[in-house]
């Protein structure tokens, strides 16, 4: 009679908090088969274009959490990981078990991804998981306005595009030549003919131009200029480091780009790489992602600070659309600027 008690307790507090035990015990099973292949594979293969101060302690932390399954980690900039993905795979060549990268759209129709349904995706919002479970998002990179709080004053601070066109900002804002992706994303949110307008308005504002956002925001901090795009978790990095710097949160939209984790669909050790794709989305390497500075993608994990939150923010993702004809924005981004 005891036991039967306890047991009705637990489907009570299971009822109030929304679990079927049904779905709990498959849940269970489900993960106790995957623990056991992986252990019968002990090893993966990551590629990833993912910074190696973050790839690196995300990859001893699962190993000291499962320490029969040897990771291998393959490091290298977005542009030369897909290309040695696209140049190896074409051979017949699948050395990788995971992929993860900023540009992961671009292979799910070439079949590199195999659908993998986490059961951590439930906490990801649809902007950043495919529908069908070939990639979920690590962490997204915001593409913000910053500005040197020294040079501008709060209450002059842009606060969406068209404030950026007022003629007191010419000759103060610093780009990156390499924007493409921004335009696109604007292009296909507003509409070519209002973006293109807009661009053509914002050229006359006489930008500044560099390569690289980092080397944007290092400027800006330095006082070359008042006002630049850069990522949020690079300003937030240099705002701890004392550096005189914050961004402006209220743009709409503000352009992201996500870096997405998937399973190969030729994967050797499938069951070790859907382990290590779990517990990278899980709760736990989400917080370790955020106290790096950098802008998890769970939503149930809380941002460094309140401005940064997922929550609230008018984020939208790069379109499939932009990162498959990027050439095309790159060459009317460079003929509107004059690059």
């Amino acid at each position: 009679m005891k036991n039967r008690w306890r047991w009705l307790s637990l489907l009570i507090v299971l009822s109030i908090l929304g679990v079927q035990p049904s779905k709990l015990h498959s849940q269970t099973a489900a993960q106790s088969k995957l623990i056991e292949g992986a252990k019968k594979e002990s090893r993966f293969i990551w590629y990833s274009s993912m910074a190696i101060d973050l790839s690196r302690p995300l990859l001893e932390a699962f190993s000291k959490e499962y320490p029969f399954a040897k990771g291998e980690l393959v490091r290298a900039g977005n542009e030369q990981i897909t290309n040695r993905i696209l140049n190896e795979t074409r051979a017949g060549k699948w050395a990788f078990d995971l992929l993860s990268i900023s540009s992961a759209e671009l292979f799910v129709d070439r079949g590199i991804f195999a659908p993998y349904l986490s059961p951590e995706r439930d906490a990801y919002i649809e902007e950043f998981k495919d529908p069908r479970g070939h990639w979920t998002s690590l962490y997204n990179s915001n593409l913000v306005l910053m500005y040197n709080t020294r040079l501008v004053a709060e209450k002059d601070l842009p606060r969406d595009y068209a404030d950026l066109l007022d003629a007191k900002w010419k000759g103060k804002l610093l780009m990156d030549s390499t924007d493409y992706d921004w335009f696109g994303t604007l292009a296909t949110t507003w509409g070519k003919t209002r973006a293109v307008n807009y661009m053509k308005q914002l050229a006359r504002q006489d930008l500044t131009w560099r390569r690289g956002h980092g080397l944007v925001a290092q400027l800006i901090g330095a006082g070359e200029l008042p006002l630049g795009w850069a990522y949020t978790f690079r300003v937030e990095r240099m705002k701890k480091e004392g550096a005189p710097v914050d961004w402006s949160d209220t743009f709409d939209p503000i352009v992201t780009t996500v870096h997405g984790i998937g399973v190969s669909s030729k994967a050797a050790n499938p069951n070790t790489a859907r382990l290590f794709v779990d517990f990278a989305l899980s709760r736990r390497s989400q917080q370790m992602i955020r106290d790096l500075r950098l802008v998890p993608s769970r939503r149930d994990v809380e941002p460094l600070v309140a401005k940064m939150d997922q929550n609230r923010l008018k984020v939208k993702r790069i379109p499939k659309e932009v990162s498959v004809n990027t050439d095309q924005y790159a060459k009317e981004f460079r003929e509107i600027f004059g690059l």
